[in-house]
């Protein structure tokens, strides 16, 4: 056979890379293998994998696009790297959250509901046309009521406005009308109602003009405007909208006022009366939804139809895959804003599975979050099927299961941040364990079971827990100690604990949730660290603290003080580009030259958590520096934009911040996420530091470290879906290990035994 130069490129070349933290990294990617990245958090493997090779595949295929293409999409600049060469399309599997678009299903966003639409439009009896008649987001499916949301909404007057008053003292209550206001003004001049007259004395017509007038135009002076009632603005304004998607003001507002209920004519299936009448096998389209996607598998096995053959074997296939992914405890029914980042991950993974694309580089971070070890080894079974279809698979990972399968490793370090940036292994996972590197060092580590347990010193008790799959679960969550709650991916976790224990007096919760407004805050303000570092600058230079805020006076009038300007585009997201006047510092140049012991505001701003404990060495600022390093983020710099942070880190900043407060019960979601090995040690020293100081530590977790080190274990099962949703053991990790017969079970004996 004839050996051609496109035969040579069996590797992808890294030479030079610098984004971020990464010293002039050069290294040389095997194609057509898995290669996990390691190394703690904050060690340079995201700057590497995503904001360098993913992110300049993405920019090569964009400039193969007409200029007028282009012109409608993110300009992404070009990472800082020397020479990249053999790249190939990288499709980046994330684990951001799907869009919490209501009209977004798991059914929708992997294409299976479509697929039903169409087998329900040949096979359906009584017929009902094509299989938009099928579809809840176009008109001829939709539910006419609901448009096609399942819910309808009934406005509470009463939140709107104050009928003791009249439109000049005040009675609308509805955000954006305040007296002189605009929306105000064109309500007063608007001639439909006297702007004196307390509104119980309104007549019927003058309510009806205040509520429900549909939108007329008005002459207020000379000017023309358009007036509309106060509850048709707010249905078209707001209530059309995503509740997501408003402003969090308008959001309570919309929360306190509204009424959401299912849709008395759908009954929430979203659906017109003809297309639920329509059935295949005895069950209609919203039926089938509804079903778990383990049920809707054997389900659609179960049709024989000759003219639709292909389509079936399509569906079936599908639904397999998310069986196999360990998603067939879903619903295809199920709002895509609802999944959990992991879940989100392996839904959008399953779309890549059946893909006949080869010869693409995949590239997923940390694909085992949300995972029970039972689950993990499906998911490193789903990582070796697309690696051997002939895809590169790029993996950023922790877990040691995920890290034994690889072809190759690549371990960056030392440390993290300034620490970090450089590789300290690449080679094969034998030659991984014997490097003497941090990760080689931990990948046997295993936790022990704790020799002695805490004594509990009562409970809080849960009884007739039925929320989504649970099956009237009674169970005693112990105080003072520290719990570990697990069991497999779907099982009833996140429902018993976050529906019945996170909402009790005295439980602090931090999850793995977006933090809101994340764009101009960032560790400094969130955790309220801004105020004494201000303090400090005002007192040194003998100003006023408010020039030392980037939201106040100090802020680049160019900017606004984010240090980037957004350019929004018509047909897709927003581009950011560095602020030219302030070079991204945020501030103006009046504000940087006033100096804290030789250090600017934005020099400051730029410090690691680590640095900046160092630069401060007592009081307030001091205590909250020293928190945020104990949970494991010294390398974060305090000016770093929440919106750049993971899951993982999100969840370690709420900690740091609950720490200060008096809890009595912390429940942490999974809080190994993105650590590493070594920094699970550490991880596990903070909850019992917290737990030896008189709290109750209730962590929802699949990390086997955690699980070995808990006082108590209450495992949930024995499957996912309605599989779960029963507790299949509670007592300590010995007595676990010992005698109980579950996954779990089986899973921490091998662990502990190794």
């Amino acid at each position: 056979m004839n050996v051609t130069p496109a035969d040579s490129h069996t590797v992808i070349q890294v030479r030079g890379a610098r984004a971020n933290n990464l010293r002039n990294v050069s290294l040389d990617l095997p194609k057509r293998r898995l290669t996990v990245f390691t190394g703690v958090s904050g060690s340079g493997k995201s700057s590497l994998v995503f904001g360098t090779i993913a992110a300049e595949s993405q920019r090569l295929i964009n400039e193969t696009y007409a200029a007028f293409i282009q012109s409608f999409m993110p300009s992404v600049g070009r990472p800082d790297v020397d020479e990249l060469r053999n790249l190939s399309a990288a499709i980046v599997v994330d684990q951001e959250r799907m869009g919490a678009n209501s009209r977004s299903t798991v059914g929708t966003a992997t294409d299976a509901y479509t697929m039903l639409r169409i087998i329900f439009s040949r096979l359906g009896e009584p017929g009902v046309g094509t299989a938009g008649a099928f579809s809840f987001n176009l008109p001829e499916g939709m539910c006419p009521d609901c448009e096609g949301t399942g819910e309808v909404s009934t406005v509470d007057v009463d939140q709107l406005v104050d009928r003791d008053l009249s439109l000049n003292e005040g009675a609308i209550t509805v955000p954006s009308y305040a007296v002189d206001s605009w929306s105000w003004q064109i309500m007063v001049n608007s001639g439909f109602h006297d702007p004196d007259k307390k509104l119980r004395d309104f007549t019927a017509r003058e309510w009806d003009d205040l509520l429900h007038k549909a939108p007329v135009k008005v002459k207020v002076g000379s000017n023309g405007f358009t007036y509309e009632g106060l509850v048709s603005k707010m249905q078209r304004s707001w209530l059309a909208k995503d509740r997501e998607s408003l402003q969090a003001h308008i959001r309570s507002f919309v929360e306190r006022a509204v009424v959401f209920a299912r849709c008395p004519l759908c009954e929430g299936t979203r659906l017109t009366r003809a297309a639920l009448g329509s059935k295949v096998g005895g069950l209609n389209i919203a039926e089938c939804s509804a079903m778990q996607i383990s049920d809707l598998a054997a389900f659609v096995r179960g049709i024989d139809a000759p003219g639709v053959a292909p389509l079936l074997a399509g569906l079936r296939d599908l639904l397999d895959s998310l069986v196999e992914i360990g998603l067939g405890y879903l619903s295809l029914d199920r709002p895509s804003g609802t999944l959990s980042g992991g879940e989100a991950q392996r839904v959008k993974m399953v779309r890549h599975l059946g893909s006949s694309i080869t010869d693409v580089t995949y590239v997923f971070d940390e694909p085992t979050i949300g995972l029970h070890p039972h689950d993990i080894q499906r998911m490193n079974a789903l990582l070796l099927r697309l690696r051997d279809k002939g895809n590169t698979v790029l993996v950023v990972e922790h877990k040691p299961e995920v890290v034994a399968i690889a072809d190759h490793v690549v371990d960056l370090g030392p440390g993290a941040g300034e620490a970090g940036g450089e590789i300290c292994y690449t080679g094969d996972v034998a030659g991984l364990r014997t490097s003497g590197t941090l990760t080689g060092r931990h990948l046997g580590h295993r936790a022990a079971l704790r020799t002695r347990v805490r004594t509990p010193r009562g409970h809080l008790s849960i009884k007739g827990a039925d929320r989504h799959n649970l099956k009237d679960v009674a169970v005693d969550v112990p105080l003072g100690v520290l719990t570990v709650v697990t069991g497999v991916a779907g099982s009833g976790k996140s429902s018993l604990i976050h529906g019945y224990l996170s909402g009790q007096d005295g439980v602090v919760v931090a999850d793995q949730s977006p933090i809101r407004g994340s764009r101009r805050s960032n560790p400094a303000t969130y955790t309220n660290l801004l105020g004494p570092i201000r303090t400090a600058f005002a007192k040194a230079n003998g100003v006023k603290a408010a020039l030392f805020s980037a939201n106040s006076e100090g802020a680049c009038p160019k900017c606004g003080g984010i240090g980037l300007v957004y350019t929004d585009l018509a047909m897709t997201a927003q581009v950011a580009s560095v602020c030219e006047e302030c070079a991204g510092k945020r501030f103006t140049p009046e504000v940087l030259t006033y100096t804290l012991r030789g250090k600017n505001i934005s020099e400051v701003l730029g410090m690691s958590v680590a640095e900046a404990h160092a630069f401060f060495p007592s009081g307030q600022a001091h205590t909250v520096l020293g928190r945020l390093h104990d949970v494991g983020l010294g390398y974060l710099r305090l000016g770093q934009p929440l919106n750049t942070l993971s899951g993982g880190e999100r969840q370690r900043l709420k900690l740091a911040i609950h720490m200060a407060e008096k809890a009595s019960t912390y429940v942490l979601d999974e809080p190994t996420t993105g650590l590493h090995l070594a920094d699970v040690d550490k991880l596990l020293a903070l909850l019992d530091r917290l737990v030896d100081d008189g709290n109750s530590v209730v962590v929802i977790e699949h990390h086997q470290a955690v699980m070995a080190h808990a006082d108590w274990i209450i495992d949930l099962g024995p499957g996912g879906g309605h599989d779960g949703g029963e507790v299949v053991f509670t007592g300590t990790p010995a007595e676990l290990v010992a005698d109980a017969d579950t996954l779990t079970a089986r899973h921490l004996r091998d662990y502990v035994a190794s």
